[in-house]
């Protein structure tokens, strides 16, 4: 593997595990900030806010600086946001922490998988894309579950300075490895990437992203405060539950784009619909007994991201067919979309926790992610209406 490759790679692991980290330390930073739960929720949805509105507008508002120097700039900002988050002084700072991270999160993103395929033959593109989003990977197999860890033992601050470590080595390879004439077209104009929001069909795709990928986040945000308060574990046993749902995720992401590949994106979507929103029924009833739990979090974790390929494959497919000049900003809205969904799904399960309670958010994130399934259906009937093949022949990747 190319040293900068392994650069990139380590990003992406610091920046998975920065971005979702906070969902097992939830309870430890409000107890410590003295604000409520759906406060400290709020520090998920304004990452992802951060991350779906900077994406576009710094990407290309940046167009023109090297990439070596912007990549090495947001590896920057993101090692100063967590360096913030470790010296927060309270709940305010903390905040301004998760907006500098999330801006640089979703700048890293949309170049950081074109920068990997200019680092290796062409025919090892895609292995290139694909082994830097398995940082991301790692990062919910490892380093949610460590950061969790530690900042229940050591201290939530703590967990922040070791991420800032990691983005400080990455900010280092970046700099060492990474050449510094990388070839890069400029991305388009604003005016144009606006315009693909004007096809309906493009829309419904974000729709079904939004909706699919957020009505989890409900419950998700919340996993920490339902597997202490409602599943009676201590938070040293949550560490080691995250640590099995990571390696669920992992299984899921594989799994869920292969029976992309072979069934096609509508039809893996609407059964991998089908069984989260089953799944998050079943953590209803099974959370107060904490066997049951361990079983349905593992279940959870399958199944939980196994729509990321499907749904980003899908807008692919439609955006080459609907607007066939713009699939790669197409493809890039798509992934504001998903951020979208995790603002909005993080928000939601505060206002649940903060008026109905935290048993509540399981079955009303399972509602929302049966929405997720109808909107897909309708997708489906459209693109048979139209004449349109159910399978496609583009790689899948993570994107987040």
């Amino acid at each position: 593997m190319p040293l900068a490759l392994l650069a990139l790679t380590l990003s992406a692991f610091a920046i998975g595990t920065t971005e979702f980290v906070i969902v097992g330390l939830i309870p430890t930073i409000a107890a410590d900030l003295g604000v409520s739960l759906p406060g400290a929720g709020l520090l998920v949805s304004l990452y992802a806010l951060s991350v779906a509105i900077g994406a576009p507008l710094l990407t290309a508002l940046t167009g023109r600086v090297p990439r070596k120097l912007l990549l090495a700039g947001l590896m920057a900002l993101f090692t100063v946001g967590n360096l913030v988050a470790w010296r927060a002084p309270g709940y305010e700072a903390l905040i301004v922490a998760r907006v500098l991270t999330g801006l640089a999160h979703g700048v890293f993103f949309s170049v950081g998988s074109i920068i990997a395929t200019t680092l290796v033959p062409k025919d090892k593109a895609a292995s290139a894309i694909a082994t830097m989003f398995s940082g991301m990977t790692v990062a919910f197999v490892a380093g949610i579950p460590l950061g969790t860890f530690i900042g229940q033992h050591v201290g939530w601050r703590a967990t922040f300075l070791v991420v800032a470590l990691f983005g400080l080595v990455a900010f280092i390879g970046a700099v060492a490895f990474v050449p510094r004439r990388l070839p890069h077209a400029e991305p388009a104009p604003l005016l144009r990437q606006f315009r693909v929001l004007a096809q309906p069909r493009l829309l419904l795709v974000f729709a079904m992203t939004a909706v699919g990928y957020g009505g989890s986040l409900i419950a998700f945000t919340y996993m920490a405060p339902l597997l202490e308060q409602r599943a009676g574990f201590t938070p040293s046993q949550v560490s080691l539950v995250l640590v099995g749902y990571g390696v669920s995720v992992a299984f899921g992401n594989v799994w869920g784009g292969k029976l992309a590949d072979r069934v096609g994106p509508v039809k893996a979507l609407k059964h991998i619909f089908l069984l989260l929103a089953l799944v998050l029924l079943v953590l209803t009833f099974t959370v107060q007994h904490p066997w049951l739990t361990v079983l349905t979090m593992l279940a959870w974790g399958a199944v939980a991201f196994g729509n990321v390929p499907g749904l980003q494959v899908y807008v692919v497919k439609q955006a080459r067919h609907f607007a066939p000049d713009a699939a790669d900003v197409a493809a890039g809205f798509n992934i504001a979309a998903f951020n979208l969904g995790v603002a909005g799904g993080a928000s939601l399960g505060g206002l649940i926790v903060a008026h109905g309670g935290l048993g509540h958010t399981p079955w009303i994130a399972a509602l929302v992610t049966l929405g997720a399934y109808a909107l897909t259906a309708f997708s489906g009937a459209l693109d048979r209406r139209a004449g349109l093949p159910a399978r496609t022949a583009e790689p899948v990747e993570f994107a987040h």
